[in-house]
C-alpha cells in the first residue's frame, strides 16, 4: 500500500471559555480565560494521519475569514495537502465551548461545512478519494456528500472508514459501503437502536450488528480502550495509564490512527493496537490537534 490517507470531513475553530458555571438566561457573568483552537473531527483525524507519517489529503471547506487562515496554515504545518479544501462565503465553521470544572457543553455552527455537498467535490478531490488507500470520514458534514464519497472510495478499492459522529440514523445502502465503522458506546446504542449493560451485552449486540451490516465494528470505551470481534468473540485493548490534561481530540486521533495502520497494511488487530497506543498519548496535552502524538511518540512494535 501507498500509505496514503484522504480524510473528507469537518473543519472548525474551538473557543474554549473556562468559566466557574454555566450563566443563567438573561445573565451576564465572567469567564476566566479564553482559548482559539483548530478543530472539528475532519481536520483533527487528519492531523492524526499526517504526524503518524500519512500523505494525507483534506477535503472540506472554510470561509474567507481569519478563522479559515489559521486553520489552513495549521494543516499545511502538519504536512496534510490543503488542493481540495474550498474557501466559502459562508464563515468558518466554530464550536463554542463552555468548560466548567472538568465538564463541558458545546455549541457547534458548521458553517462553511455545509457547504461541504455532493456537487462541490472537485476532479482533485476526486482524483485523490480514487489515489488513496483510506478514505476517512464523519458526519460533520452533509450525509448525503458522506454516501457519494463512500461509494466512489469503495468502487475504487479504497478501504472505507466511518466515524459516526454525532451520531445519527444513517441507512443501509450508507452502511453497505463501510468497511470499518467507529462509534463511540452512546453512539453505538443511538445507531443499533438499543443499549447495553454488560461486555456479554456489548459483544451480543456488535455480532449482530455485523452480521446485519458485513462491515467490520469497533466500538471506542474512553478510559476503557475499545472492542472489536475476532474469530468469533469480543476483543478489548486497554490504554496505556498517563497523566490525562484534556480529553478532546482523543476519539479523532483514535480514528487518524486506525487509518494509518490500515493505510500501511497492517492486520485489524495491529492498527487497533496502534490507534489505542496513539490516543492515549493525545489526552495528555491541551488542544486536539496539538495533542495529536508524532510516530516516534508511539512506543509501539508492529
Amino acid at each position: 500500500m501507498r500509505n496514503r490517507v484522504t480524510v473528507v470531513g469537518s473543519m472548525n475553530m474551538d473557543l474554549i471559555t473556562r468559566t466557574d458555571r454555566l450563566p443563567r438566561i438573561g445573565e451576564t457573568i465572567l469567564g476566566e480565560t479564553i482559548d482559539y483552537l483548530p478543530g472539528g473531527k475532519g481536520a483533527n483525524q487528519a492531523v492524526a494521519a499526517a504526524r503518524l507519517g500519512c500523505q494525507t489529503e483534506m477535503v472540506g471547506a472554510v470561509g474567507t475569514d481569519a478563522f479559515g487562515d489559521v486553520l489552513l496554515e495549521g494543516l499545511e504545518a502538519n504536512g496534510i495537502g490543503t488542493g481540495s479544501v474550498r474557501r466559502t462565503d459562508r464563515p468558518t465553521g466554530i464550536a463554542n465551548i463552555f468548560s466548567v470544572g472538568g465538564d463541558n457543553c458545546i455549541t457547534v455552527v458548521p458553517g462553511a461545512n455545509g457547504t461541504v455537498t455532493p456537487e462541490s467535490l472537485d476532479d482533485r478531490a476526486a482524483a485523490s478519494i480514487r489515489e488513496s488507500d483510506v478514505v476517512l470520514l464523519q458526519l460533520e458534514i452533509p450525509v448525503l456528500t458522506v454516501a457519494k464519497v463512500l461509494a466512489e472510495a469503495k468502487s475504487a478499492g479504497a478501504v472505507t472508514i466511518l466515524n459516526p459522529a454525532p451520531a445519527q440514523p444513517l441507512p443501509d445502502s450508507v452502511l453497505a459501503e463501510v468497511d470499518f465503522l467507529t462509534p463511540n458506546e452512546t453512539e453505538f446504542e443511538l445507531l443499533a437502536g438499543r443499549g447495553f449493560s454488560s461486555d456479554e451485552e456489548l459483544a451480543l449486540l456488535m455480532s449482530e450488528w455485523e452480521a446485519r451490516h458485513g462491515h467490520g465494528l469497533i466500538v471506542t470505551l474512553g478510559e476503557r480502550g475499545c472492542a472489536y470481534l475476532e474469530d468469533g468473540g469480543i476483543r478489548f485493548v486497554s490504554p496505556q495509564k498517563v497523566d490525562v490534561v484534556d480529553t478532546t481530540g482523543a476519539g479523532d486521533c483514535f480514528n487518524g490512527a486506525l487509518a494509518a495502520g490500515i493505510s500501511r497494511g497492517w492486520a485489524v488487530r495491529t492498527s487497533v493496537e496502534f490507534a489505542v497506543a496513539a490516543s492515549s498519548l493525545a489526552v495528555t496535552k491541551f488542544g486536539a490537534q496539538e495533542g495529536m502524538p508524532r510516530l516516534a511518540e508511539v512506543a509501539f512494535e508492529e
